[in-house]
């Protein structure tokens, strides 16, 4: 199993777990290769060239396969004529979170607190065509402000700076900084999701909050090689969607604000596209390149 994140990471231990329980059904062992790098694109690069026996699969990322393709035409893969789907894991929101020491207690002060200070506040973003960056793009879009991005090589050093107060807010997926919320490391704002989550009850959604029709979502699932035998992928979406109801797995999407995924291949490939338009249109209207 191929996981285009470092270990540790929110999604590494989901891929982990759907990979032990896997292991078991099978009675052999799922392997997971950690292919962190420019912004997942190494991994889903390897991912798709890989033989299409079945004895790879690759947990693709909204950045790669719905993203990156509207601003990079030189990605090193086709996210859809190079991979063929197989399910989708999971729904993930993002979180926006500032530093403490920002003088904004919601999402409103903080607003108004941007537009009255130019140039004081940057957010960051662990490369270009993430989830993140797009989430804090769509927020300069939907509340007028001009907020800067600073591009980080990881994920765990954005959150670094943050808390140290070098940049002042990010986006982050939930699993990733749901702990820092908690433990009062960082100040949460809102999140991504149309709703509020059960995994954060008392945070408001960005729509909620004021910027009505705002939503991000985050998103996981399983891809093999583009030539794998039908009857390989058939039995691959069997077998993972089996793993999505087990008491574990359930119990992680509950703690992490997922929402478990399931349906056919084609339910997933149809959920790209419609994820890879909309993508298109915010990339559009904020002039997003490669930097």
């Amino acid at each position: 199993m191929i996981v285009p994140a470092a270990a540790g990471s929110g999604v590494d231990v989901l891929g982990r777990l759907i990979g032990r329980k896997l292991s078991a059904m099978w009675n052999q062992p799922v392997v997971t290769e950690n292919v962190p790098g420019a912004s997942g694109n190494i991994g889903h690069a390897r991912g798709a060239k890989a033989k299409p026996d079945g004895l790879t699969i690759l947990m693709g990322f909204a950045g790669p396969m719905s993203i990156i393709p509207n601003i990079d035409a030189n990605q090193g893969f086709d996210p859809v004529k190079d991979l063929k789907p197989v399910i989708l894991l999971a729904k993930l929101p993002n979180i926006m979170v500032v530093n403490p020491a920002v003088p904004a207690q919601n999402l409103r002060e903080f607003i108004a607190y941007s537009l009255q200070n130019p140039g004081k506040v940057r957010y960051g973003y662990p490369g270009a065509g993430t989830t993140p960056h797009l989430s804090a793009e769509q927020f300069n879009l939907a509340a007028g402000t001009q907020i800067a991005g600073v591009p980080y090589s990881s994920s765990a050093q954005m959150t670094t700076d943050l808390i140290g107060g070098h940049i002042q807010m990010m986006f982050h997926n939930a699993p990733a900084i749901l702990p820092f919320v908690r433990n009062g490391t960082v100040r949460a704002l809102g999140i991504t999701s149309a709703q509020r989550n059960a995994a954060a009850p008392d945070l408001p959604s960005l729509a909620e909050a004021g910027l009505l029709g705002f939503e991000v979502i985050a998103y996981a699932g399983f891809y093999v090689p583009a030539n794998t035998p039908a009857p390989v992928v058939a039995k691959l979406n069997r077998d993972i969607a089996a793993t999505l109801t087990d008491p574990q797995v359930k119990q992680w999407m509950n703690e992490q604000a997922g929402e478990a995924g399931g349906g056919s291949p084609e339910d997933l490939a149809a959920f790209q596209l419609l994820q890879t338009a909309k993508w298109k249109e915010v990339i559009g209207s904020r002039n997003i390149k490669v930097r």
